[in-house]
């Protein structure tokens, strides 16, 4: 038997198999059984090479465009950046990952138009499952849907689910600690509704014989799973609504009501209209919010405050990360650093290289000759 029928046959047992307490962990080790083999298959595919996309990252930070087939994604991506991608009113336009660059606020953003996807991407239909590939590497997803096609939501969030991208979710806090003997042992911080016996047949299931296993938040199978292969992205979102410029005003209420169907709150989505260009400020606002980048502008010696090219950073970042990025031997000859702004006390504020950084915040470096 082969693997993709092995797959199918243990998808088809669990679709066919009653959820409850007595089924659980029997459940559990189908779920974890197919998790190992998807990540046979995938291994076995990239072994075998083919046609992949392979997109260098560059800037301050990497942004995926995902969308079906049409939504306006490369008319969108022409209108944010410099790229010039080949559109056209019909499917399939976009043949090949299309990076642009966003200049905003002293950032650079890589935007990447990512061929259209379709249902099945991520078992390989349309080179579905290279397409997805780029999407791990990026740091946010912007899902772009039509105004007209709301429902596609949920299909673009499944076929990132299925190629272990999770969106606005943060890593379950699984820990495991392997040991040479005393088989395995679950401890937890809260009250879980898995039973123990389940919770230690997915661990054998993925090769944990003897380990210590600590779980510090309520999970299901699936989250459980996420935690024990501890292979999955997790990256936030933001939902862009595109051609809103083709709806009349009374039919926004219809849109809105679809988005909360689909739990995305109509007032963190951005209506958005790619070929007239409007509503394209706030997507950007709301695309370097959820980026979290912050700008720290360098007094530099003899030359004054750069305010023309600021350093970019991500929030919580320090001055030792900002030594870092800046490169040479900064982090070598540090001495100390002065620093005006939000983060400050006070302006000229002496720092150390632990200091953390915010947001317009002017910064000198005092080194060591």
């Amino acid at each position: 038997m082969g693997l993709e029928e092995e797959i199918r046959e243990i998808e088809e047992e669990i679709a066919s198999t009653p959820y409850n307490k007595s089924t659980e962990a029997h459940i559990g080790r189908l779920k974890s059984k197919l998790a190992e083999l998807k990540e046979k298959l995938e291994n076995q595919s990239s072994a075998g090479g083919g046609t992949g996309y392979s997109v260098e990252k560059h800037g301050d930070a990497t942004v995926a465009l995902v969308g079906f087939p049409s939504v306006g994604k490369s008319t969108l991506i022409n209108a944010l950046t410099n790229a010039d991608s080949e559109t056209g009113a019909y499917e399939f336009t976009t043949l090949d990952v299309n990076p642009g660059m966003l200049q905003y606020r002293g950032a650079n953003i890589q935007m990447l138009d990512v061929p259209g996807l379709i249902e099945g991407a991520a078992s390989g239909r349309g080179d579905g499952q290279a397409v997805l590939s780029v999407v791990r590497t990026a740091d946010l997803v912007v899902f772009v849907l039509s105004v007209f096609e709301i429902e596609q939501y949920a299909r673009l969030r499944e076929e990132l689910y299925k190629n272990k991208v999770r969106v606005d979710r943060d890593p379950p806090r699984v820990s495991i600690r392997r040991k040479a003997k005393d088989g395995l042992s679950v401890n937890s911080s809260v009250d879980l509704d898995l039973d123990e016996e389940t919770i230690k047949g997915v661990l054998r299931e993925h090769g944990h014989v003897n380990a210590d296993v600590t779980i510090g938040e309520q999970v299901d199978i699936d989250r459980l799973i996420d935690g024990v292969m501890d292979n999955r992205v997790y990256l936030p979102s933001v939902v862009a609504v595109n051609k809103a410029d083709l709806i009349e005003p009374d039919y926004k209420e219809t849109v809105d009501e679809q988005l909360r169907d689909h739990d995305v709150d109509p007032e963190e989505a951005v209506f958005i209209s790619a070929e007239e260009e409007k509503g394209l400020d706030a997507l950007k606002d709301v695309i370097w919010e959820e980026l979290g980048l912050i700008r720290i502008y360098m007094d530099k010696p003899g030359r004054g405050i750069d305010y023309e090219e600021p350093l970019i950073l991500r929030a919580g970042q320090t001055v030792e990360d900002a030594c870092e990025k800046l490169g040479g031997d900064f982090e070598d000859r540090f001495r100390f650093a002065r620093v005006t702004g939000p983060s400050a006390k006070h302006d000229e504020q002496q720092v150390g290289q632990s200091h953390e950084l915010a947001d317009e915040d002017v910064l000198r470096i005092t080194t060591s000759k």
